[in-house]
């Protein structure tokens, strides 16, 4: 992956993880904040494996899927 799509993902999951402290809805901030922390892992893996961002967006990651399963 080039440092420049690298750089988007990281771009994209700052966008997403602020827009869900835009919101109201729990269940929207939910997903929007699962969406952000999914692309910081992502974001982590194709900068060569940065363990501090990749472990505690993973863990929030399940989190988030654990609640809205919960609700469901």
């Amino acid at each position: 992956m080039t440092p420049e799509i690298t750089n988007y993902i990281g771009y994209a999951a700052s966008f997403f993880i602020v827009l869900s402290f835009a919101l109201k809805d729990i269940k929207k901030i939910r997903i929007i904040n699962l969406i952000g922390c999914v692309l910081f892992v992502l974001y982590g893996i194709y900068s060569n494996y940065l363990w501090p961002i990749i472990i505690p967006n993973a863990v929030l990651c399940g989190i988030q899927v654990y609640h809205l399963v919960k609700k469901s």
